[in-house]
């Protein structure tokens, strides 16, 4: 209900102007867009966990699709080799990955995905990719495992920098 003394201001569509005339955009950072992509509906409260528990220079690479949904890869070295060679750093056991598929290399804080020439390629959200900088909640693709890039919260600061 409208107090009595905004009865009186001028009024458009019959709201008093002092309520019709409030800017209601509102900005959110880099920060902020990347934190919320951690929390996405498909984030159980174990894998939020996980993500906050990460130190400064790794990252975590959580399966949403593909056989073995859920499985959570830690990125905490240099170089992480993906592939269905049972050597690689991280094995996916199916005929849609290459033996030497793709790789993940950390520089400082940052990741970046590199396609080996693989057979089937790597996607990097949605598009193919031969390497491809990561960022918070980004999704890449190996083979029929679609894998979702969660960076240390730490990482994500605005103090954080290289």
């Amino acid at each position: 209900m409208i107090d009595s003394q905004k009865a009186n201001e001028p009024q458009y569509n019959g709201v008093p102007e002092t309520y019709s005339n409030t800017d209601t955009t509102m900005t959110f950072g880099q920060e902020f867009a990347a934190q919320l992509a951690a929390l996405d509906g498909d984030v159980t409260t174990e894998e939020q966990e996980a993500i906050a528990a990460l130190p400064s220079g790794s990252a975590l690479l959580v399966v949403r699709r593909g056989p073995n949904s859920g499985a959570r890869f830690l990125l905490d070295a240099d170089l992480t080799t993906v592939g269905r060679h049972p050597n690689a750093d991280i094995f996916l056991d199916d005929v849609t990955v290459s033996r030497r598929h793709a790789e993940f290399l950390r520089n400082g804080r940052k990741f970046e995905v590199k396609d080996l020439v693989s057979l089937n390629g790597t996607y990097f959200d949605g598009v193919r990719i031969d390497s491809a900088l990561l960022h918070d909640g980004a999704e890449v693709q190996v083979g029929k495992f679609r894998l979702t890039f969660y960076a240390s919260r730490l990482d994500l600061s605005p103090l954080a920098s290289d």
